[in-house]
């Protein structure tokens, strides 16, 4: 499947006129009513004809960017299309296709081992359970997520850094870790939603809601969802990440003397 380019506006003006929603479900069925007008439709961004292919754009994926992904595995699924091609590589072989992503010999390793697994132990298919999944060499909780949800159609809400960010910013989550976020907008939002809501705000911190140079007050869903403190630390830091108050760290007894 291929990425199509991100919806170039609202079909109608958001509802900035609307009271602000003081409990989260409330505030979440006004940003999925934001999304929906913003980015209607969605494709999976990393380009892929089956399961297994998807697991390995998705590995690939991590630390480099979709199109870069799209870019290189053309070649390698040339060579490797499924996990039994694969298993028949070792990490060095698979190397020369993948060597322009970020951290490309740990993921030359995984891939390896990944596709003996798949062969090992699931007759050369991707299994379709999370657990099962998060076993394979390479393969973490978001991972594993995106597949189910992208190959499977079964319901997941994979988190990655825009979701994260995006989440602490409209105050649906603390956003403290992944594993609260996640938690956080399964229970706010439709569960028959997750699968195209996680692509949504994916598309919409790209295009509309950037981790820096971000305008909050012309932001669709910032303007009134996010804080006023959030809005004004990250005019402080440029950052994009929760607010923490800095702790000064301990000076060590006689430091000072030795600086000057």
């Amino acid at each position: 499947m291929t990425a199509s380019a991100p919806h170039p506006g609202p079909t109608r003006p958001p509802p900035e006129a609307a009271a602000l929603p003081r409990d989260r479900k409330a505030r979440a069925a006004r940003i999925m009513a934001i999304l929906d007008d913003y980015i209607p439709a969605v494709d999976i961004p990393l380009d892929h004809g089956d399961a297994f292919q998807l697991l390995v754009a998705v590995i690939l994926s991590a630390q480099c960017t979709d199109a870069r992904v799209n870019q290189v595995t053309p070649a390698l699924f040339a060579r490797a299309p499924d996990a039994r091609a694969m298993a028949r590589l070792t990490a060095h072989q698979i190397m020369p296709y993948i060597q322009t992503c970020g951290l490309a010999g740990a993921k030359a390793k995984a891939l390896a081992g990944m596709s003996r697994m798949l062969v090992a132990s699931h007759g050369a298919e991707v299994p379709r359970d999370l657990d099962a999944l998060e076993e394979l060499p390479g393969v973490g909780h978001k991972t594993a997520s995106v597949v189910m949800a992208q190959a499977f159609g079964e319901p997941a809400f994979p988190v990655d850094t825009h979701i994260h960010r995006l989440a602490g910013r409209w105050q649906l989550s603390r956003a403290r870790n992944v594993e609260e976020v996640e938690r956080d907008l399964k229970a706010v939002f439709p569960r028959d939603r997750w699968n195209t809501l996680h692509l949504q705000i994916i598309y919409f911190g790209r295009s509309y809601c950037p981790a820096r140079q971000h305008d909050p007050a012309a932001c669709p869903i910032c303007s009134w969802a996010m804080s006023k403190a959030r809005a004004a630390a990250e005019a402080r830091q440029g950052r994009s990440k929760p607010v923490r108050a800095a702790r000064p760290r301990p000076r060590a007894v006689g430091s000072a003397a030795r600086r000057r």
